[in-house]
């Protein structure tokens, strides 16, 4: 992996990891615990293909497995990011642009239904039945559930910065930038529907809204077609 993917990667999974357990760890929701670190991997793999997004979730699973308070066997949740880093790098289009949020959308469904198989399946192996008294529906419908929530705050924005710090011509150029900006945009729109919130017609507010997201605010210009998404 090139220097610049690296300290990015680095830099969000760290953030994420922090996040993940001084905030979100805490809420105490029912079922399964809304997971950042599967989030910010599944953004780097769409944008980095299978082999970075296979890289990045063994790194950030790894260290996941060795922050406190982490109390399962190290190597079990970096065998399961990795793995989902994996598949999820497949899915990333060859052309390199995302036409609508559908497919992302399906694929942080899938990774989070997936990632709760395999973190269980793997705890069975090891003797691991801890979380067998919450039940099993109820932690694979909580963690999707909670995961496409805060997909839409967390994912365009991972991509986006991606993208940038590839020097990504896609993500500069206007006319090339158009398959990811509506991407952004239908994961605006998709997290919008989502927590009930209802969005202005042909107008949408800037970065660093209400809860702070990472989504870009795209405007329509005189001809009648949408700017990228706005630097953060």
């Amino acid at each position: 992996m090139r220097f610049n993917r690296m300290l990015l990667s680095t830099t969000l999974v760290v953030v994420a990891l922090v996040v993940q357990v001084s905030i979100l760890a805490r809420l105490q929701l029912p079922g399964a615990a809304p997971d950042l670190m599967l989030l910010v991997v599944l953004a780097l793999a769409l944008v980095y293909g299978h082999t970075g997004g296979c890289v990045v979730g063994f790194g950030a699973g790894l260290l996941a497995d060795l922050a406190p308070p982490a109390d399962h066997a190290v190597g079990r949740y970096a065998l399961v990011l990795s793995v989902i880093g994996y598949l999820a790098g497949l899915a990333k289009p060859e052309s390199g642009r995302l036409r609508s949020a559908t497919g992302p959308l399906m694929v942080v469904v899938a990774a989070a239904v997936g990632a709760t198989l395999l973190y269980l399946g793997v705890g069975a192996l090891v003797g691991d039945t801890g979380a067998h008294h919450v039940g099993l529906a109820r932690l694979i419908l909580s963690a999707a559930l909670y995961d496409l929530l805060l997909a839409p705050f967390v994912v365009p924005g991972v991509m986006w910065l991606a993208r940038r710090a590839e020097n990504d011509p896609m993500a500069e150029a206007g006319g090339g930038a158009s398959g990811t900006d509506a991407a952004l945009r239908g994961f605006m729109t998709a997290g919008s529907l989502l927590v009930g919130r209802k969005s202005r017609v042909g107008r949408y507010s800037g970065l660093g809204g209400r809860r702070g997201g990472l989504l870009g605010a795209p405007a329509k210009t005189k001809t009648g077609r949408m700017k990228g998404v706005k630097r953060l």
